[in-house]
C-alpha cells in the first residue's frame, strides 16, 4: 500500500482517502492536505485498489465493491492506529461505515454522498446514528449529494455534528456571486477539521 504524507512527522494523523473518481493526489485532495499540514496535521493519503489500478494502466473503471473498499481502509488504518480517519466524498462514506462497525478515534467526512445524485429517496445514512465515536462532516448548501435543504428534513439526522459552508457545491466551492471563495472555504474547513483531529487522534 503507497501512501503520501505531508505536515510535521510528530504530528495528530489523519488519514485521508479520496472520492469516487480523482485519486489521492487530485487538486482538492492536496489543497486539503496542505491546508491541514501547516496547521500542524500530519496527513497521509492512500488509494483504494481500482484507483492504484488506474494509475498503473490508464484504465478508467468503476470503483470497488463497498467489502474491498472497506478492507482496504481496515488495512491503511493498521498502520496508522489511533488516527482521525476521513475522506472525500465516497472515501468519507468508506470511513463512516468503518467507524461503524469499530470504534476509531474520530471520523471526518468532507462532502458526505448522502444520496447518489437524483435518488433522494434512497438516502446512504442509515448507519450514521450508530456511529459512536466522535463524528465530524463538512458540507456545502448545495451539494448535489445531500444539500442543507434537503438535510433540514431529515429528522433523525439532526443529531449530527455538521458543518455547513455557504454555498459550497460538492466540492465545496461557492459561486463567485455568493461573495464567498473557495479559498475561504477550505481554510474555514482546515480550522474545524485540524481542531477535530488535534482534539481526538491517538496516534503521534
Amino acid at each position: 500500500m503507497n501512501f503520501i504524507q505531508s505536515g510535521p512527522v510528530d504530528g495528530p494523523v489523519f488519514l485521508f482517502a479520496h472520492g469516487a473518481g480523482a485519486p489521492m493526489d487530485s487538486d482538492f485532495m492536496q489543497e486539503v492536505s496542505a491546508a491541514l499540514a501547516s496547521r500542524g496535521i500530519r496527513v497521509v493519503r492512500f488509494e483504494f485498489p481500482y484507483m492504484q489500478q488506474r494509475r498503473l494502466n490508464g484504465t478508467r473503471r468503476p470503483p470497488d465493491k463497498m467489502p474491498q473498499l472497506l478492507a482496504c481502509y481496515r488495512e491503511a488504518l493498521a498502520h496508522f492506529p489511533g488516527a482521525v480517519i476521513g475522506g472525500k466524498s465516497m472515501g468519507g462514506r468508506v470511513a463512516t461505515l468503518l467507524a461503524a462497525e469499530q470504534q476509531v478515534s474520530g471520523c471526518a467526512a468532507l462532502g458526505y454522498p448522502f444520496y447518489a445524485k437524483g435518488k433522494t429517496d434512497k438516502p446512504r445514512t442509515a448507519h450514521l446514528t450508530a456511529i459512536t465515536s466522535p463524528l465530524l462532516i463538512v458540507q456545502g448548501e448545495r451539494d448535489a449529494l445531500g444539500d442543507a435543504s434537503w438535510f433540514a428534513q431529515q429528522a433523525d439526522l439532526q443529531g449530527l455534528n455538521i458543518m455547513w459552508l455557504p454555498d459550497g457545491d460538492h466540492d465545496l466551492k461557492p459561486r463567485k456571486s455568493s461573495g464567498f471563495t473557495h479559498q475561504g472555504h477550505i481554510a474555514q474547513l482546515a480550522d474545524t477539521l485540524a481542531a477535530f483531529i488535534f482534539r481526538h487522534s491517538a496516534h503521534r
